[in-house]
């Protein structure tokens, strides 16, 4: 019996804002003497992502994230003296709430859910505080648990009990919906959760529990539509 669902929150329930896009990055490289190229941000967002090293025990590491923003400055044309210090204020940029935006079905689907009885929490890496987070979108959850505060970042099979403990289910009365396979998927099914792959872009066409948009994870999970 479903008695929670948890959820991702970055291109799950929001997205970065234009604060975090191509001319955010231009207009920090400026302030850092950097020209970068904004036209060159997705190609070097790409690559840095290919790069990306994870924490072999899956700590939280927010060295990580400024290596990982660093890669992206550096590709798109910031030089090797400046380029960290840009990374940080970008980094920093992702710390603050009001530089996402909800998608237009997360609120909408977060009461259904509520609404047919369901706990509710937020599962998610990240520099951010999680809780303030949520209460400063109006996210209605029962309990938040991001990767900063807890230590751990997903797919750590600890992030996971944590939020199911603090819920007091168990795997099996629980799903997790988010966009990454890895993290969010493969780490949910490795402990006994249902889960379910939000794939907006289209990416994975060949996953069977996979929705295109949150309107459809009510039927995705089975409940009544009435």
């Amino acid at each position: 019996m479903l008695r929670a669902v948890l959820f991702d929150v970055d291109f799950t329930l929001s997205r970065p804002g234009p604060e975090l896009g191509p001319e955010a990055y231009r207009a920090v490289g400026l302030e850092h003497g950097l020209d970068l190229d904004p036209a060159a941000y997705e190609a070097a967002r790409l690559a840095a992502l290919a790069d990306l090293q994870r924490h072999p025990e899956l700590e939280h590491d927010a060295e990580i994230w400024i290596a990982f923003t660093e890669d992206i400055v550096r590709g798109m044309g910031g030089a090797a003296s400046a380029a960290r210090a840009c990374a940080v204020d970008m980094v920093r940029r992702w710390e603050v709430h009001a530089n996402f935006s909800l998608y237009d079905d997360a609120l909408p689907t977060l009461a259904l859910l509520r609404a047919r009885g369901l706990a509710l929490g937020l599962v998610s890496n990240g520099q951010r505080d999680l809780e303030e987070f949520a209460a400063h979108h109006a996210l209605d959850v029962d309990i938040a648990i991001g990767s900063k505060a807890h230590g751990r970042t997903k797919p750590h099979a600890s992030i996971f009990e944590t939020a199911l403990a603090a819920l007091g289910v168990t795997p099996a009365e629980a799903a997790m919906v988010g966009d990454s396979y890895e993290d969010d998927i493969e780490g949910a099914r490795a402990l006994g959760m249902r889960a379910i792959l939000l794939d907006r872009d289209g990416l994975h066409p060949h996953e069977p529990d996979r929705i295109r948009d949150l309107r459809a994870l009510p039927a995705a999970l089975g409940l009544d539509p009435a």
